[in-house]
This record gives structure tokens, C-alpha cells and sequence, in this order.
């Protein structure tokens, strides 16, 4: 996705309550709003909530085999970094179950595994990964997730833990190894709360880089039965969940997890849905991953990114520990959690050592050399350099202005009507909401936000801010009047406002016709149909349930098989979610309000469709 940028509109921060609804001027979702003589109409806070978060995270391959020859103070300082109050305070963490490392050229990527040449185990292997999965234990990480890239290589079709398949008659030999290290580091006071059984499973890794193993679709569901069983056998009840497939891409994702899951009884042993995003998707790959995992009634996760870089989101190889990536990052994280509605979100590799140069003189600035692939660096040569410093990225702390202050439990909401250039989320936890806004543009821009959901009185409590010269540095709290507070988002900067809040003045509803985008014309129904009019066939409001009720009370729901108007009942089928680039979503089938077959005539048909990102599934409130 292009870099955003321009002179953005001026416009106030507006948080109100209160049970009117809103002028019929506002705008519902998609376009920034217009700026009018009586002010500006504010972007809104769903009153609708999206998603509960799970946690926020990075993965612990392969620095920590390095870092285990680092000195102990060193490695307490990342951990520090990674696991304190102070850092990041991540959620959760990604420990590497290696598997023995067997014909894989970078050294730091051929993690040991705990399997011994008589079938027994070693316990004293993989130092540094159980040092620093201990660090996570002992700093309260909520999540710690144990992931394979290959079974140990004597279990593989090819002697290696590169490019080969798990042999079929290996897999309960594989689950029991996996069950063991789990039930060991539990008897440690290490609980695993996630097993991956396999990560990236359609990427042969031959050129052996790295460790991975190729798992067939119709092999996964072999594996995570096989797994999930194992578990169960270690306890009286499955104390470790298990997450799948790992995707590298949301359009294997999309394809391939119905296939596997469905399987007989394999999806009880599913606990998350977990995706990768290197292909750069589109809104409409992401909002499918919604539609997926509802099929299966599982919440999805992003648990892999890294490597972008060059102006966009895209695979690039390039080295850029400035502004400009840690908002591309921020872009990532703002579509992971307000598009796809994934309830996580992990960073890849926590540290990195590629560089591409010396850090000692140029780990400051950009370079094509190195590779965008950690939050924290350290000298690939410090065997040679005796070099243990830790160089810190703009990433490090983009990505701190979401772990520090959305914690688990926290319930996410759509923004609809953010300005050109700006991205916002917010959550609701423990009577406060935390909004984390990224401003592209490349001037200060003022944002106006509504909250319609439990808008009882609110009073800003903190603001920190992440651009080209500050890291997580104290920023001006907005200025309550009323209602209405103002703020100035700086050029180029993550912004996180902590506000908290008290009593419960009830939900504002959005109220407001529903103009396509494509079309130019209006939803509209009765209680057989939906279909697109002209824009005074009426109105609409949008609540704290889900509902879109029509002027006449009733709700817009699949109705005999197509969408119509019925009595609200609060049934699942009559929730919606406002996605901010304008797709209103079907919240039980995570498919999209369609206009059928991208026709613009009166009357033309309104359903459900997958989603494509396509404008006749872009609405707006007009």
C-alpha cells in the first residue's frame, strides 16, 4: 500500500455521550468527513464492539541462540526490553520448539532440539531459547506460544530439518516429542499456553536457510489431531491449546483452513485460527479471514510480519530503523486488527542481526543491504567485534504504542471517518479507552473522534508519543469542553491517548442512509428484500447490539434466504460490524453487504457476498 500523504482536513477531537442520535450530516463509515461552516463532523467509535484482543507479541527465532553467548548482563537488558513494564510489556511470546537444526547453513537458525540418539531427552540443550522463554515466564507474558518449524530431522523424508515432509507413520512420535516439551517446561514452572504445530507449512525451505517442513493440507488435520490427543494424554483436561495453520499468506489461509479443519473431528482441537501476511493482501483477502474463521466459530490471529520496507507494506529487502517503516508496521497492525478483526497480533523476530553494515557507524540509517526483520539489532561479527551492544528501531517502539497499553481482554471497536491519512483504533478495558492513531501525513493534522459507546464522563489520563525525533515521549492530553476534546496530531507519528472514564451515560446510536459507493444510490428494504434507491427512501441507525434498524424499528437480517427487514430480536444474524474503509460485515458469516453484480440501477438486489474489497461493498452515511 502506497504511503499516504498531503495537507489533511482540520478538524476538532470530539468525544461526547449522551443517547441523541447523531445529524443525518455525519459520517457512517469510508470517507473522511467534510468540514462544514458549523465545524467539522467528527469520525466515530462504533458503539458496536469488534473484538476482544488476546495479546500482542514477537517471536524468539533464532537471536536468542547468539544472544546465549552474550553476557548475562546483555541478555537481561533484552529481556528487559521485550518483557518489562518499561519495554514493550508484550502479551505474549513465540518460543521455537527447534528441531535439531540438521543441514541448515545460518547458524543461528539451527536451533537444538531436545531429542537425544537413544530416544531419550536432553534437557541442558537450546540455552538460549530456554533462558529467554524463562525471562517471558518470569516477567508474566501472558501467552507463551511453543512453534515448530521442523520436526527433529531423523522424522523427516529427508534426514533434514529443511525442505522435507513429516513421514506419516512418524506423526505420534512427532506429537508425543511436542507433548513431552510442553509437560517438561509446565513441571519447570514454564506453561506453554499455545502449541504450532507447524509454521508456513506450503514453504519447502530446501535451500535450507533456515529450518521448515512442508505439511500438506492433507496432512494437517492428521497432525493436529495427533497433537491435540498427545496433549490431553499429559493432563486430566488439555491445559495447552493449540493454533493453526500458520499461513505465509492470508489467500493460502483462506483457501486451505476450510479444507483441513473440516475434517472429522479435528476442529475441537483448534483453539485459534493463525495467518501470516508476507502477500501484502487487500481489504478483501483480510475481511475473509474473518469469514473464515467464523465458519468454524474460532478467532483469528496475525502471528507473523516482517521484512517490508521501500514506501510500502510489500516483501522488500531493506534496512530502515526509521519513522517510515515503524508506520508502515503501524499500518499493518491497524489493518490486522480493524479489517481482518484478528484478536492478535505478533511481530516476527524480535532481534535481528541484519544490518547490512557495521552497526557500529551505520545502524542510524537506511541501507538495501540489511533487511527489516527485528525491532532490535545486534552485530552479526560480535564473535569477532566483541561488539554486544543493542541498536534500537522506530519499529521497537511503533510497536510499543500498542503492547504497552492494549492488553488482553481488551475490546476493540471500529473508527469510521478518520481524515485522509490517518488510521485509529480504539479500546474499551476496565472503564478506560486506549486510541492508538497513526498520523502518514506529512503535516500536523487535528482529528476529531466520537465516542458512542458507554460515553460516561471521560478525562485524559495519558498521551504518548512515537515520530521521527521522540520514542514513547509524553505528549500534550487532549482539552476536555464538555464533550468535546481538541488535540493536534504531529507530522509522522504514532499517537496512543489513555482516557479514562466514569459512569455510564448509555449508547449513542449512528444514525444516517447508506450510500454506495459504486452505485451512488441508498440501502433500502422490506421484509423480503434489500435493494439499492434513490437516497431518501430513508434512514438507518446503527446501535450498541450490532443492529441496523430501519426508520420502522425492525432490523436488517438474512431473511428466507436473501436480506430483509424482521423484528429485532438480538440474534447473532442481526449484528453488523463497520469496518473503517467502508465495509459493513455480517457478523455471523463475516461476509460483506453486496450490491449484486455491481449494478447501479434502482432496484438492483443488496446481500451478502464474500468480501473483495470492491466499491459496491463500500458504504457511506449520507
Amino acid at each position: 500500500m502506497d504511503r499516504l500523504t498531503g495537507a489533511p482536513p482540520r478538524i476538532r477531537l470530539a468525544l461526547g455521550s449522551g443517547a441523541a442520535a447523531l445529524a443525518l450530516t455525519g459520517t457512517l463509515l469510508g470517507a473522511a468527513p467534510a468540514v462544514t461552516a458549523a465545524g467539522p463532523v467528527p469520525a466515530e467509535v462504533s458503539p458496536h464492539a469488534a473484538q476482544t484482543i488476546d495479546n500482542i507479541g514477537a517471536s524468539g527465532a533464532w537471536w536468542p541462540n547468539d544472544l546465549a553467548r552474550f553476557s548475562p548482563d546483555v541478555q537481561a537488558r533484552a529481556a528487559a526490553l521485550l518483557f518489562s513494564a518499561d519495554g514493550l510489556d508484550l502479551s505474549s511470546y513465540r518460543y521455537n520448539i527447534g528441531g535439531g537444526g540438521t543441514g541448515v547453513t545460518t547458524p543461528e537458525r539451527a536451533p537444538e532440539d531436545f531429542l537425544a540418539a537413544d530416544g531419550s531427552y536432553d534437557w541442558n540443550r537450546d540455552k538460549g531459547g530456554r533462558t529467554f522463554l524463562r525471562y517471558a515466564a518470569q516477567y508474566g507474558v501472558e501467552d507463551l506460544i511453543g512453534f515448530v518449524n521442523s520436526a527433529p530431522a531423523e522424522w523427516t523424508t529427508n534426514g533434514k530439518s529443511c525442505g522435507g515432509h513429516l513421514k506419516a507413520e512418524r506423526e505420534r512420535d512427532f506429537a508425543g516429542y511436542v507433548a513431552d516439551v510442553t509437560a517438561h517446561f509446565r513441571a519447570q514452572g514454564v506453561k506453554l499456553d499455545y502449541i504450532s504445530p507447524f509454521n508456513e507449512p506450503t514453504n519447502s525451505f530446501d535451500s535450507c536457510g533456515q529450518e521448515g517442513m512442508l505439511v500438506d493440507v492433507a496432512q494437517r488435520d492428521d497432525i493436529v489431531r495427533a497433537v491435540g490427543a498427545a496433549l490431553e494424554s499429559r493432563t486430566a483436561t488439555r491445559a495447552t491449546g493449540i493454533i493453526a495453520d500458520e499461513s505465509s499468506s492470508t489467500d493460502g489461509f483462506n483457501r486451505e483452513v476450510p479444507q483441513w479443519l473440516a475434517q472429522p473431528g479435528t476442529a475441537r482441537y483448534v483453539d485459534k485460527l493463525a495467518h501470516h501476511t508476507y502477500n501484502n493482501p487487500g481489504d478483501g483477502s483480510l475481511a475473509q479471514i474473518g469469514e473464515v474463521s467464523r465458519t468454524f466459530g474460532k478467532q483469528p490471529w496475525a502471528t507473523e510480519i516482517c521484512c517490508f520496507g521501500k514506501g510500502g507494506t510489500g516483501w522488500n529487502k531493506e534496512y530502515d530503523p526509521t519513522i517510515d517503516n515503524a508506520l508502515l508496521m503501524s499500518r499493518i497492525i491497524y489493518k490486522d486488527f480493524a479489517t481482518a478483526h484478528d484478536s492478535a497480533f505478533h511481530w516476527w523476530t524480535a532481534l535481528s542481526n541484519k544490518t547490512g553494515v557495521d552497526p557500529a557507524t551505520g545502524a542510524a540509517e537506511k541501507n538495501d543491504l540489511g533487511w527489516n526483520d527485528g525491532l532490535i539489532y545486534y552485530d552479526e561479527n560480535y564473535a569477532t567485534t566483541g561488539n554486544q551492544k543493542l541498536y534500537m528501531t522506530k519499529r521497537y517502539y511503533a510497536l510499543g504504542q500498542y503492547s504497552k497499553f492494549v492488553k488482553p481482554g481488551a475490546v476493540a471497536h471500529n473508527v469510521t471517518g478518520a481524515p485522509a491519512g490517518v488510521e485509529v483504533t480504539a479500546y474499551d478495558h476496565n472503564g478506560r479507552w486506549v486510541v492508538v492513531v497513526n498520523n502518514h501525513n506529512t503535516t500536523a493534522t487535528e482529528l476529531a473522534l466520537h465516542f458512542n459507546s458507554k460515553a460516561g464522563a471521560l478525562k485524559p489520563q495519558r498521551a504518548v508519543r512515537t515520530s521521527a525525533t521522540e520514542n514513547w515521549a509524553p505528549a500534550a492530553a487532549p482539552v476536555v469542553h464538555g464533550s468535546t476534546v481538541s488535540s493536534t496530531l504531529p507530522a509522522r507519528s504514532i499517537t496512543t491517548y489513555v482516557l479514562g472514564q466514569s459512569g455510564d451515560d448509555g449508547a449513542e446510536a449512528l444514525a444516517g442512509a447508506l450510500q454506495g459507493q459504486h452505485s451512488g444510490k441508498c440501502l433500502a428494504a422490506d421484509g423480503s428484500s434489500a435493494w439499492i434507491a434513490s437516497c431518501e427512501a430513508g434512514s438507518w441507525s446503527y446501535d450498541r447490539s450490532g443492529a441496523l434498524r430501519a426508520g420502522d424499528g425492525r432490523c436488517l437480517a438474512p431473511v428466507g434466504g436473501a436480506l430483509g427487514l424482521a423484528a429485532c430480536s438480538g440474534a447473532p444474524e442481526e449484528r453488523w460490524l463497520l469496518n473503517a474503509n467502508g465495509q459493513v460485515v455480517h457478523e455471523a458469516s463475516g461476509r460483506c453487504l453486496d450490491v449484486n453484480g455491481w449494478d447501479t440501477a434502482q432496484g438492483t438486489r443488496v446481500g451478502l457476498w464474500t468480501c473483495t474489497g470492491g466499491s459496491n461493498q463500500t458504504w457511506t452515511r449520507v
